[in-house]
């Protein structure tokens, strides 16, 4: 073997790579020196959010074919209406098609068919900080019964850069009390203030699941 690799593979794109001579991956083009791995766009490759199932990314990671091909990747919820399906002939997709509102059962009832079918899927919007976690935290909270507050830190502990607005932070905090019902007989205004500082704050470590 010419050239010395490494002994487990790269933490950003799971290849390996030749740390000596710098060179890039000849599967997804990225270089992973040492001296250079602070300047990897960490955003450009999925966030794995269940495992062999649900990935989460931005543009760049649905555009970007060959990485999404070496992650097994064969389904696309496109979240973004404005934003066109690239690969039509390759990958499976679906667009939600409301701007504003946040079409959790439409988005869930695709996801539900992937994880029947064993497919592997990628949730996208246009930076994969808002809309695209948005979404998968409330795919969470109606397929596996996590409150608001466990399915958010779950996301955010595996793709740390999403940052939600308070307009889906609204919807969200919407769609859990329609699931749940209030809590302890509090109308919606009180669920809201009570889920306030729990949910969408920094990563809670006290909050762990097994998946």
């Amino acid at each position: 073997m010419g050239k010395r690799e490494r002994e487990d593979p790269c933490r950003v794109c799971r290849h390996y790579h030749n740390y000596d001579e710098g060179e890039p991956c000849d599967i997804c083009g990225h270089v992973g020196t040492s001296t250079k791995a602070a300047q990897i766009q960490v955003s450009s490759f999925p966030s794995e959010i269940l495992p062999d199932f649900l990935y989460l990314g931005g543009f760049d990671t649905a555009s970007n074919f060959k990485i999404d091909v070496t992650h097994g990747i064969s389904h696309i919820l496109n979240t973004v209406p404005s934003c066109e399906n690239l690969y039509p002939s390759s990958f499976t997709y679906h667009r939600l098609r409301d701007e504003k509102a946040l079409e959790f059962d439409n988005a869930i009832q695709f996801l539900d068919k992937c994880e029947i079918d064993k497919s592997r899927v990628l949730v996208n919007c246009m930076s994969g900080r808002n809309r695209s976690p948005a979404i998968v935290v409330g795919y969470l909270m109606k397929r596996k019964g996590w409150r608001l507050a466990e399915s958010y830190q779950w996301v955010k502990q595996r793709r740390p850069t999403i940052d939600i607005s308070p307009e889906f932070q609204q919807q969200l905090k919407e769609f859990e009390a329609r699931l749940f019902g209030s809590r302890d007989g509090y109308g919606l205004s009180e669920l809201n203030n009570q889920l306030q500082d729990l949910a969408f704050g920094p990563v809670n470590d006290n909050i762990r699941m097994d998946y």
